[in-house]
């Protein structure tokens, strides 16, 4: 029985974190750039690190599925739901592996739930990055690779400000909520 518990709780999670992400993605500012597509301000990814941080690796899934949903409600976005679905899982993805690889000896603490925000956004914008030059720039928009290659600078200060956020915010706001459950004698990842 008591299995089946922490299952259910950590399933209710789960779904909750999908919701957050999806939610959190309508906090966003786009910019549109000249050539190579669009850039946006956003604080979705506090969620897809919280995502991983507090579920592990399977909170890949919650990242990845809530930011895709929020790109299908939006036609700027929908075409590309399913490199969303893979590029934000595997923030979460990341993030939780770093969370996992010490779960098992002790509770988390803020320098491992950093280090997984920290490897969270780097994945994510390595594969980011290659989206963009790749996809949006070589496929959809039919740029020259040095013309492709050369509007990625202007996609580096807002990851820059998304990254430092997600940083900043997802690891202190994983100790409360994993503080919050244990005092509840709730157990999840």
């Amino acid at each position: 029985m008591k299995n089946r518990r922490m299952s259910a709780v950590s399933l209710a999670v789960l779904g909750m974190m999908t919701a957050l992400v999806f939610v959190s993605n309508y906090l966003r500012i786009i910019l549109p750039i000249a050539i190579g597509g669009k850039t946006s301000f956003t604080l979705a990814n506090i969620m897809c690190c919280l995502s991983g941080l507090l579920l592990g690796p399977a909170g890949g899934l919650a990242s990845g599925l809530g930011s895709a949903l929020y790109d299908l409600t939006n036609p700027l976005f929908a075409a590309e739901c399913w490199i969303t679905f893979l590029t934000k899982g595997i923030m979460g993805l990341a993030a939780g592996w770093v969370l996992r690889s010490a779960a098992h000896r002790e509770a988390p603490r803020y320098p491992r739930c950093l280090a997984g925000a920290v490897c969270g956004c780097i994945a994510y914008y390595v594969l980011y990055f290659f989206k963009c030059f790749a996809y949006d720039g070589l496929l959809v928009e039919g740029l020259p690779p040095a013309v492709a290659v050369g509007i990625l600078p202007l996609k580096v200060p807002a990851s820059l400000f998304n990254a430092a956020v997600a940083i900043l915010i997802a690891p202190p706001l994983c100790l409360v909520i994993r503080a919050a459950l244990k005092r509840a004698h709730l157990k999840i990842a």
